[in-house]
């Protein structure tokens, strides 16, 4: 739980990947997609109650609020999740603090009530610097091997993976089409090895605002 001095000073810093402004509870699946998206990375923060400059506007009935909150998580989001909500008044308004931990259980998706997770059709969202974003099926691969603490160990480097580096080598970034065009390998085949490499710590995975997704070498 963040102290009134700390809250003040976060606000005062702005909204970045683990920080999120709202002047009040919109819809339950916009909502929901923020929360997923910090559970899914690094977990975060969002504030109800400050505008997206940092003014602070607070909001009708923090109980209300914390209620609505507590329904989404565990009704709209799949598995659920369990997030502490604090309120605390600021210069008279009430502020409404939701601490979204990083979830030891990826991906957590919209609810769709299916038994298990589609990763054709899931969604999924991450945060990427201060936007919630929805995750491709190679972040939905990735975040589902993060739930093992363990990566890849003595990963046979073979040749498709060559094909990687020597296009690396030359090139910036890499993404699944590429990979495909360049070894003549099916789209599920070239996303699950860019994945393992991933998992080996080999490449780093990276997604744009629009959802795109591609890779670099790894350090």
């Amino acid at each position: 739980m963040l102290r009134k001095k700390e809250l003040i000073a976060v606000i005062e810093e702005g909204e970045n990947s683990r920080v999120e402004f709202k002047q009040r509870f919109s819809t339950p699946e916009k909502i929901a997609k923020e929360i997923i998206a910090f559970a899914n990375t690094r977990g975060g923060y969002m504030i109800f109650g400050v505008e997206d400059d940092g003014t602070i506007c607070g909001v009708e009935s923090e109980k209300g609020e914390i209620e609505l909150i507590n329904q989404v998580c565990t009704s709209l989001i799949e598995p659920p999740l369990q997030c502490e909500s604090f309120s605390y008044n600021i210069r008279g308004n009430e502020v409404v603090v939701t601490e979204v931990p990083e979830s030891r259980n990826k991906p957590h998706r919209i609810q769709d009530y299916l038994e298990s997770l589609d990763i054709r059709t899931a969604q999924v969202y991450i945060r990427v610097d201060d936007k919630s974003v929805q995750a491709g099926k190679e972040m939905i691969r990735v975040l589902k091997h993060q739930n093992s603490a363990e990566g890849l160990r003595n990963y046979f480097i073979g040749d498709l993976e060559k094909k990687v580096f020597e296009y690396l080598e030359k090139n910036e970034r890499i993404d699944v089409k590429i990979f495909c065009n360049i070894s003549n390998i099916s789209e599920r085949r070239a996303s699950r090895t860019l994945v393992k490499m991933v998992r080996a710590g080999l490449l780093f995975i990276h997604i744009k605002d629009n959802g795109e997704e591609y890779f670099t070498i790894g350090m």
